[in-house]
């Protein structure tokens, strides 16, 4: 009860977001204007889908390239599904867990062998298609279909925060946020969920709040704080872990690179690597894959989510490879699946 009663109190002013949005909506390449949709023209949902899933960790003016460059290759979900998973891994190279490159692959299939095709139109059974959650289901069914369900991602979070004042970080308030967005979803919910999203990237940004320019000035608590940045309240941050690990890089005479492809479970499963062992939490002894004159490359930092990862990269010139794997070219690595992380360890080995 206490939470209907917050979002009545300051109910968000979804006239004011829509007259904003109708002027100053962002111009991207998988959105239909608001006059063109006010025109009957429909969102493309595969676009949509391909586009949410690409923005998960990373920013728009990094995505363009990428959906410019999925698109060209594979216009439509069909080619996207016919299309060999490693050559999808590749175009993915650059956009954060390949996990999400997995099951955008996953995806695209199980629409075409179970949906003929045709995605969901409601947030419910979007949601049973591999890599689809509740934010990116609501986002595709609301902007394709005006489906009337509250999209929250990380900006309408901060708006929201913002509007509310919310004394807490808001992963501890998401229901009264959540409650709050859908309390003011309109029939135009596709329009309204990008107006939220576009008012938090570019009005009441992570680093600055033009609260002159909002539409939501006039109700907005944090404005009325006198400090708006305030919000939302920042979570305690745990420390992340160091984990450590050594690499060994195995070079041909004739100018090749040893290869072989990672576990099918855990961090980036499947994936391209080069041959390393284990990480572990604290700095191992080097146990070599086979005896020969190796040699210290150097060290390679690299930082996921959750921990930090130190390697010692290890090299050697040999023609005996290890049992599992593959000799690559080395003026054809760019054609190969391998995560940033590996692309380092190569670096640091001399291999550009």
């Amino acid at each position: 009860m206490a939470q209907i009663a917050s979002v009545q109190h300051s109910p968000i002013d979804t006239d004011a977001v829509l007259a904003w949005y109708d002027r100053h909506a962002r111009d991207l390449p998988w959105r239909v204007s608001p006059a063109e949709r006010a025109r009957g023209t429909r969102p493309n949902p595969y676009f949509v889908w391909l586009s949410e899933i690409m923005l998960q960790q990373t920013t728009i003016a990094a995505v363009r390239k990428y959906f410019a460059a999925f698109t060209t290759l594979w216009p439509t979900v069909h080619d996207l599904a016919a299309a060999p998973l490693d050559d999808v891994l590749v175009q993915w190279a650059g956009l954060g867990y390949y996990a999400r490159a997995r099951n955008l692959h996953a995806c695209a299939v199980a629409v075409m062998d179970h949906h003929g095709g045709v995605f969901p139109i409601t947030a419910a059974a979007l949601r049973d298609l591999p890599g689809i959650g509740d934010y990116t289901s609501a986002a595709i069914a609301a902007i394709c279909h005006d489906e009337p369900v509250a999209v929250v991602d990380g900006n309408v979070d901060r708006v929201v925060a913002r509007y509310l004042a919310l004394p807490r970080p808001v992963r501890e308030e998401k229901p009264l946020v959540r409650a709050t967005v859908q309390h003011a979803v309109p029939k135009r919910a596709g329009d309204f969920a990008q107006a939220m999203m576009d008012l938090g990237a570019t009005i009441c940004a992570p680093r600055r709040a033009n609260c002159l320019l909002c539409p939501l000035e006039p109700g907005c608590l944090g404005t009325k704080t006198g400090n708006p940045l305030a919000f939302p309240v920042p979570p305690v941050k745990a420390a992340r872990p160091t984990r450590y690990g050594h690499a060994f890089v195995i070079r041909h005479p004739e100018g090749k690179v040893f290869l072989r492809q990672r576990g099918p479970k855990g961090l980036l499963a499947k994936m391209t690597e080069v041959p390393g062992n284990a990480w572990t939490d604290v700095k191992p002894t080097v146990s070599f894959p086979f005896a020969g004159a190796w040699h210290e490359a150097g060290g390679v930092n690299h930082t996921f989510t959750h921990f930090h990862l130190t390697l010692t990269v290890w090299s050697i010139t040999a023609d005996s490879p290890l049992d599992e794997g593959w000799w690559a070219e080395e003026a054809m690595l760019d054609r190969e699946a391998l995560p940033s992380l590996f692309r380092k360890v190569l670096k640091a080995a001399g291999i550009e």
